[in-house]
């Protein structure tokens, strides 16, 4: 029987992918606009909140927009529905939308924007280009009696505990005895009232990144026979996955520059790009950043890229991309647009695997303030 996804819940399972936590400092993500306290039958990914936006999602009958680029950036003094934003914010509220920004945590997590931009440029042997972030591991243990095992430990794995390098599913499992009297008001699986029972169980160990821990925890408990489940969560001081900013990688064989443009923009469907060459040797080791990519001239050259694809570069930044013999190719901050796609289909797998019946959509407004004439 399928229902209908609350908004809090459709959230819950975006921060499970892209936690909070790993945005940059100041960067103003979550709630913008509305309330999460709602049922929600339409979610629209969308890549910016403009007016133009906001009316598709009227027609659309859309009740959250989940949007990458956050709508209030920059707190506000007033709310004036005079101006561009005061009519958004008022359209918002009248039609009774909530606004959702995740951006910078779903570029710096594992397989967000920068991986998917990374991906559509075929790049292999990918790393963080910027590190932002070390994700803190825990260890779980959990006590099963021997009729569940495979069920308990194929529910956390399928959750995403036990990835270890490129290997999932990994535990490690001792036997046991466990003790226990059931007291009045238990129902117990195993035993009778007021009676210690003593049973054999095995221990399950896996380790997850704290970001995950309670998505791990509901599988764990969800799959479990026990009422009052015994386990324990452990921090380790085993180091985690570094994350960041941009990915840096290489191409499956090398290019001559004006065949790499030609790739770049086949896999972002572009006409134009702005090159900035800093060399004219062959392309093979590539950098990208979606969005505004001037921080990040520099982590490319220490990391030998032989350019770096982005957006937004300033004039005196391409100075100095070619002084230090860095070719640049500004492909505009628009090919993040990557995200309504792929999170779109990351959501709908979520839904449909839980049975809500919330669709999900993306927008098709376009955003690209810019026009090559």
């Amino acid at each position: 029987m399928s229902k209908t996804a609350n908004a809090q819940y459709i959230i819950s399972l975006l921060e499970s992918f892209a936690p909070k936590s790993m945005a940059v400092d100041g960067d103003p993500i979550g709630l913008q606009v509305g309330s999460l306290n709602r049922p929600v039958k339409k979610v629209m990914i969308a890549l910016d909140v403009l007016e133009s936006v906001v009316d598709e999602a009227i027609a659309n009958e859309v009740d959250l927009i989940i949007a990458h680029h956050p709508l209030i950036y920059r707190p506000l003094k007033k709310i004036d529905t005079n101006t561009p934003k005061g009519r958004v914010i008022s359209k918002l509220l009248k039609q009774d939308i909530t606004v959702y920004a995740a951006h910078t945590n779903l570029d710096v997590t594992a397989s967000g924007v920068n991986s998917w931009l990374s991906d559509c440029l075929e790049l292999k042997q990918t790393e963080v280009l910027a590190p932002t972030y070390e994700e803190e591991l825990v260890k779980l243990c959990v006590f099963v009696p021997l009729t569940h095992e495979e069920h308990v430990r194929q529910a956390i794995g399928n959750a995403g505990a036990g990835h270890i390098g490129n290997y999932s599913h990994c535990t490690f499992s001792s036997n046991g005895w466990g003790t226990f009297t059931p007291l009045e008001g238990t129902t117990p699986f195993i035993g009778e009232l007021g009676k210690q029972e003593r049973t054999e169980e095995v221990k399950i160990e896996s380790i997850m990144p704290v970001s995950i821990q309670k998505h791990v925890i509901a599988a764990m408990k969800k799959a479990h026979p026990y009422e009052e489940i015994a386990y324990d969560l452990f921090p380790l001081l085993n180091k985690g996955n570094e994350l960041g900013i941009g990915k840096i990688g290489m191409l499956p064989k090398e290019m001559e520059m004006e065949q790499f443009v030609d790739h770049v923009k086949k896999a972002f469907g572009l006409s134009n790009v702005r090159v900035i060459k800093g060399h004219n040797h062959s392309i093979k080791k590539v950098a990208v950043v979606g969005g505004d990519g001037n921080k990040y001239i520099y982590p490319a050259v220490r990391k030998g890229a032989d350019v770096l694809v982005t957006g937004d570069i300033y004039y005196h930044n391409a100075h100095d991309a070619q002084e230090e013999g860095l070719t640049i190719v500004d492909a505009g901050h628009h090919i993040e647009k990557i995200m309504k796609h792929e999170l779109k289909r990351v959501l709908e797998k979520e839904l449909v695997k839980r049975k809500y019946d919330t669709q999900v959509i993306e927008s098709e407004v376009i955003t690209e303030p810019f026009t090559f004439m």
